[in-house]
């Protein structure tokens, strides 16, 4: 038995986590997105599909798709909320530890969530394209 009290403290999540679990933010996909990037983890299978609209270098909109784990979506949820109002170079700066930080920190088997949202963050803004 002290196994599972010790795999339940391992994947207790953090009421911040839940409640992006419970109401996530910006979900879905943006229409008038001028860049839109897409990452999976090849071991796990999660997935994010980031969308944003990015004028004159700040982030105007963003919003996202996951699909996996609890985390994942909380991940992608919370990264949206960070980003919005930011440049792109405030933006590029925000670090997994940051995002877990937001989210009041992840289970140690879930930490390749905040990786994911990090990296497909970083893949919309290479490809993001200057508009007016």
């Amino acid at each position: 038995m002290p196994a599972l009290s010790v795999l339940h403290k391992t994947l207790a999540y953090s009421d911040i986590l839940k409640d992006h679990l419970a109401r996530p933010r910006n979900a879905g996909q943006l229409d008038d997105a001028n860049t839109i990037a897409e990452r999976s983890n090849p071991i796990c299978g999660d997935r994010i599909v980031l969308s944003l609209r990015i004028c004159e270098g700040r982030i105007e909109a963003a919003k996202f798709l996951a699909y996996g784990c609890a985390p994942t979506l909380a991940c992608g949820s919370a990264l949206t909320e960070m980003i919005e109002g930011k440049t792109r170079a405030e933006a590029a700066r925000i670090t997994r530890q940051d995002l877990a930080r937001v989210l009041a920190g992840l289970p140690s088997g879930k930490q390749h969530a905040a990786a994911l949202a990090i990296e497909v963050l970083h893949a919309a803004l290479a490809g993001a394209v200057a508009r007016p």
